[in-house]
């Protein structure tokens, strides 16, 4: 018998060091953004192991505080209500995800919700956020994603309401990620075990 998401969750964001420390343990939607390519692998590994030289801007802290008044939004507007919890994927407990919403539809579906700011007028959804929404779905069992966001200039709201699309799942795209996520589990374990342990 699968296991509900519910019965998945790993981490809450609410205990920070609980969240984090269970975040560095597997792949979660936030690396493979960076996954475009094979070539991505050896960038995003390093990444994963030394962290980077980004601790945050005012961009970031601008996004930190309006998510949650948007997220006040999606759930009045759209019934999706917020989520801080960390979740592991059914046959893979170090695939993980933390959706900014979540809720079931009336059929049973699970629908996510992935909020963003940003200083720039979309045309379409940037393609590194497809893929955080692609893996989040495959992570839940998701059907749809509510993809929120809200340009501001400035740092001040340029609409009275955030824009949002629907965003299907896309099973194609979900196995390359996949495969790229094991080929970025391989490359971390090639490089954290010494070479007189490593499988012939």
């Amino acid at each position: 018998m699968p296991l509900t998401y519910r019965e998945r969750l790993v981490a809450d964001s609410t205990d920070r060091v609980a969240w984090l420390r269970a975040r560095s343990r597997g792949i979660t939607a936030t690396d493979v953004a960076k996954l475009s390519t094979p070539r991505s692998i050896d960038v995003a590994a390093t990444a994963k192991l030394y962290g980077t030289n980004f601790g945050g801007n005012a961009y970031t802290d601008h996004g930190r505080i309006r998510e949650p008044e948007i997220a006040r939004w999606v759930a009045a507007t759209h019934g999706i209500r917020p989520s801080t919890a960390l979740y592991h994927a059914e046959q893979e407990r170090r695939h993980l995800a933390t959706p900014d919403g979540l809720a079931e539809s009336t059929d049973g579906r699970l629908l996510l919700c992935e909020i963003k700011t940003t200083a720039k007028a979309w045309r379409s959804i940037p393609r590194h956020y497809l893929r955080q929404v692609w893996w989040q779905q495959y992570v839940l069992g998701a059907e749809r994603t509510l993809v929120v966001w809200e340009q501001h200039d400035g740092f001040v709201p340029v609409d009275d309401e955030p824009r949002c699309a629907w965003v299907d799942r896309d099973e194609l795209e979900i196995t390359a990620l996949v495969r790229l996520a094991s080929a970025l589990i391989d490359e971390l374990h090639r490089r954290t075990t010494p070479p007189e342990q490593r499988a012939v």
